[in-house]
């Protein structure tokens, strides 16, 4: 079962669940909902590359990976186009990997949900 609590008083407002506390909000050190939505994406994203590799027996690359996306004007303002940056630091074989990267996306529920309402798209950087 999947569970976190919110917490809000008239100071603050947290999430956390048994591992982690998060503070939510729009100062310094809190995160907005949508930040929360593409780190979201970005962590469902990597674990669904990281059991397509293990599956494969490949090695996982170190990487970084930025999600940003834009919201619509209209309410609901849901997001209109969602990219994310993947920067790679030592694959060998780059066509395999990008074949990995493309059933990620597929693969990945946060991604898949999203797509429902955005404009995926991704970009593979080798180093």
């Amino acid at each position: 079962m999947l569970k976190v609590i919110t917490t809000y008083t008239p100071e603050a407002a947290t999430l956390e669940n048994n591992r982690a506390t998060l503070n939510l909000g729009s100062q310094e050190g809190e995160f907005f909902p949508y930040d929360l939505l593409l780190g979201a994406l970005s962590a469902c994203f990597r674990a669904t590359l990281y059991d397509i590799l293990t599956k494969r027996k490949e090695i996982f690359p170190s990487m970084e990976i930025v999600v940003s996306g834009e919201k619509r004007k209209e309410v609901p303002t849901t997001l209109e186009w969602v990219r994310m940056d993947i920067t790679v630091i030592g694959v060998e074989n780059q066509e395999q990997f990008l074949r990995n990267v493309d059933l990620a996306a597929k693969y990945c529920s946060i991604h898949e949900t999203l797509s429902k309402v955005a404009r995926m798209s991704h970009e593979v950087h080798f180093q």
